[in-house]
């Protein structure tokens, strides 16, 4: 019994050697690699932050606002029209693009005449596309364009029409390119908060 007091009394005494500035190194240590097992998962696969870079989306998101992309919803749902996504292009995948969802999968898309048509089951001879919503009175999309989605693409458009790369140039894109959604716009402030979407007319 002697030796095992002796040892309990030598485990107690390095613990007590070990200096206040160490103690607080480990505890630190310890913190960063907790917080770095909860948040990574999080990041991958919840949630990311994400600020805006140009006028591509004016007048509803502005250069530098800061938004959370809430990426766990596209496990289960599909993109639907309206939403505003965050990708990665093929042609470019280190750049991250933020668009609105215009055509779904199966859809035929055609712009003329500075207005949005989309032909699909529901509509087979085609409804133009109410953006009344999220545009700035008047604007018109450029364009002369016709084209028809497979099962796997999204046609994507800026609601900054003149100043916005996006599908017109670059084409549909796939499921597989999108990070996730547009979910809360946390800065500025004043316009902080869950972002909604739109109401189409049909």
């Amino acid at each position: 019994m002697g030796k095992f007091k002796n040892l309990k009394v030598k485990l107690r005494n390095r613990k007590k050697n070990i200096s206040p500035f160490l103690s607080l190194i480990l505890e630190l240590v310890k913190l960063v690699v907790l917080a770095f097992i909860i948040v990574l998962p999080i990041h991958r696969f919840v949630f990311q932050p994400f600020y805006v870079v140009g006028p591509s989306m004016e007048p509803n998101f502005y250069d530098n606002e800061y938004l959370i992309i809430e990426k766990i919803n596209y496990y289960f749902n599909e993109p639907v029209r309206g939403e505003i996504i965050i990708f990665t292009p093929s042609h470019n995948p280190q750049n991250y693009l933020i668009k609105r969802v215009i055509g779904l999968p199966g859809e035929k898309i055609v712009i003329q005449r500075g207005k949005v048509m989309i032909y699909n089951e529901k509509f087979p001879q085609g409804i133009t596309l109410d953006e009344r919503d999220y545009l700035t009175p008047g604007t018109r999309t450029p364009g002369e364009i016709e084209v028809e989605l497979d099962s796997e693409q999204y046609y994507v458009l800026g609601d900054n029409r003149n100043l916005s790369l996006d599908s017109r140039s670059f084409g549909p894109i796939s499921k597989d390119d999108i990070v996730g959604r547009a979910w809360l716009r946390g800065w500025p402030f004043k316009v902080a908060g869950l972002i909604e979407l739109p109401d189409f007319v049909y």
